[in-house]
């Protein structure tokens, strides 16, 4: 870790990745903006971690760790711009009839299961800002299980997915080596 300037804070203002200095204009630039930073602050949370600490559990009996997290968040992103809005017919990340906690239950201490967390949720945060910039507007809609969703109300809920799970992060990563921070 380096020395900041203000050492009480995750990063100094003017190093913070998800500071652009671009004013955004409009509802989705907003929305995808908003989701932007939230992304940026999973990995600034993640960041300098080895495999045992990412799979480091909260406490008993909770499955909740850092990876478990990122797991979690693939699973979310790949289900709602894959599945849901992309209507795609394919299996389900992290999941399956015995254990629908798999994104949690297997995030072990192994670095191949953290590579592989890691690169199957950037896969996915790639895909949904493709489809979320080729959508014609935040009223695309798509039919899942019988109901109708609109990507308005999917981008809104995946901010507040985020928003959550960062602050989950947030207090992992206070347990994990005492690094607090905005």
């Amino acid at each position: 870790m380096t020395e900041r300037r203000l050492p009480d804070m995750w990063v100094d203002p003017e190093d913070d990745p998800r500071e652009t200095g671009i004013e955004t204009v409009g509802e989705k630039a907003t929305l995808v903006d908003y989701l932007r930073r939230y992304r940026l602050t999973l990995e600034m949370k993640c960041e300098g971690l080895d495999a045992e600490q990412l799979a480091r559990r909260s406490v008993p009996p909770s499955t909740m760790s850092l990876l478990g997290l990122v797991r979690h968040l693939a699973k979310v992103e790949h289900t709602w711009f894959r599945r849901v809005m992309g209507e795609e017919n394919i299996p389900r990340l992290y999941w399956s009839e015995d254990d629908r906690d798999l994104d949690f239950n297997g995030a072990v201490a192994d670095p191949v299961v953290v590579a592989d967390a890691w690169a199957t949720w950037r896969r996915e945060v790639a895909h949904a800002e493709t489809y979320v910039e080729a959508a014609p507007s935040l009223d695309a809609t798509a039919v899942h299980a019988g109901e109708t969703y609109v990507l308005r109300d999917v981008l809104v809920h995946m901010v507040e997915e985020y928003a959550r799970h960062v602050g989950h992060a947030d207090l992992l990563r206070e347990c994990i080596d005492g690094r607090t921070g905005q």
